[in-house]
């Protein structure tokens, strides 16, 4: 499936200057949001994970689906403020300024193969602060998936020693 045919480019949002690629358009249609996912799954399958995370909130989006077709759970990595319980959290930089991740102190268990999903890897800045709670969690990241790769913004340099998934590259 040509899964591009399902983005809509949106010029200048949220600011002047920046293309935005809508994956709404994917998720609104029922048989290109069930074959993106499954796409996903498969590549899941083959890396024998344990557990999905995902970034808020679009990393929700994608690695709820997911985890629910292998079986297997989901844990949430969400902004400073909005988990409820113990956290480990980690700075980094966004596109805009700096930020916090948090996932929650027991989310991973070590030696648990972590499949990290997002719509979207830009600067690779949210997934390698990802992959740093995993780890010190002593989770494994087994791949990290995405459904659009912005190839020009380099955030797959971020993540050379993973193995990475994309559905489209721009």
């Amino acid at each position: 499936m040509d899964y591009k045919n399902y983005i809509e480019i949106v010029q200048n949002y949220p600011k002047e200057g920046i293309v935005f690629k809508d994956i709404t358009p994917l998720m609104n249609d029922g048989d290109a949001y069930k074959a993106a996912i499954n796409d996903i799954v498969k590549y899941a399958m083959d890396k024998e994970v344990d557990i999905v995370v995902g970034p808020e909130a679009r990393g929700f989006i994608i690695g709820c689906p997911v985890s629910y077709a292998l079986g297997i759970g989901f844990a949430p990595v969400r902004k400073e403020g909005k988990l409820p319980r113990e956290v480990i959290k980690v700075d980094y930089g966004l596109e805009y300024g700096k930020d916090i991740l948090t996932i929650h102190k027991d989310a991973i268990k070590p030696g648990q193969r972590v499949l990290i999903t997002d719509d979207l890897l830009a600067t690779g800045g949210t997934i390698e602060a990802t992959i740093k709670l995993v780890e010190e969690l002593g989770g494994i990241v087994a791949g990290c998936a995405f459904i659009i790769e912005l190839s020009y913004l380099k955030g797959m340099d971020k993540l050379k020693d993973y193995d990475v998934f994309t559905l489209m590259s721009y």
